[in-house]
């Protein structure tokens, strides 16, 4: 009996092996590592994360020191050169305005969408007085918005852990305000998230649609640094090609 390929199939697998738009190179900041530095004695093999412009412009980074300063404008994101399925990244942050907002996207296909921004799993970064901001008809947000929410955008789908709606909220306020910064560990394995706020695990997410993806840095009106930013990158898992967002090509 002749074996018939589903077509759908064929769609998924060459748009994951085709390259679409390229995006241009910006900078390096932050480190890779594989799974060795977390079991050996030696020191680690550390390689220099790069970073390609999505839709900012160049004078929205640059660096102070070790730091990198995002002005926050215009909207949009960052992405790493690579694609990531399972890691741990280790990021610090801090807000320079008070209600400031910003993130990180992890398994992005960081392509933007209508409001500037792409797919993947958003890992929140508000400043403490955002929720004082943006009220609404005149009652405060819970303060968990800003102590890390995760959430699926642009068509990704999780299950959240602590729920507001389909996001998932800290079940522990543990950010601190603008000046000050904040430690995230965010562990990303097989479709899981769960996130380490300033040194405790507070929130997660599970069964995300897309596993496997770029990591975004998030412009969203407001400054922000960053630093000590380090990937750890972890075995691979079973994944099928419509869990994995479109690669892009690098120049």
């Amino acid at each position: 009996m002749k074996f018939i390929f589903p077509y759908a199939v064929i769609a998924a697998f060459l748009l994951i092996c085709t390259p679409v738009a390229g995006q241009e190179y910006l900078f390096e900041f932050g480190k890779s590592r594989g799974l060795e530095s977390l079991v050996s004695d030696m020191q680690p093999v550390e390689t220099p994360l790069k970073w390609y412009n999505v839709n900012t412009e160049k004078g929205t980074w640059y660096f102070e020191g070790d730091e990198l300063v995002c002005k926050g404008l215009p909207i949009g994101v960052i992405r790493s050169g690579k694609q990531y399925e399972n890691f741990i990244m280790h990021i610090e942050w801090k807000h320079m305005e008070a209600g400031g907002n910003s993130g990180t996207f992890v398994w992005s296909s960081a392509i933007p969408g209508d409001n500037r921004l792409p797919d993947g799993v958003e890992v929140q970064m508000l400043e403490l007085d955002w929720v004082n901001q943006n009220k609404k008809n005149g009652e405060l947000p819970p303060i968990a918005y800003v102590h890390g929410e995760l959430f699926g955008v642009g068509g990704v789908t999780t299950v959240p852990d602590n729920p507001r709606g389909t996001r998932s909220k800290s079940i522990e306020n543990r950010c601190l305000g603008k000046g000050q910064w904040n430690t995230y560990v965010v562990v990303c394995v097989d479709g899981v998230i769960k996130l380490s706020v300033n040194g405790k695990f507070v929130n997660g997410i599970s069964q995300s649609s897309q596993k496997k993806g770029y990591i975004c840095l998030e412009s969203e009106g407001a400054p922000i640094h960053f630093r000590n930013l380090k990937i750890t990158e972890l075995p691979a898992g079973v994944i099928t090609a419509d869990q994995i967002a479109p690669l892009l090509s690098n120049y």
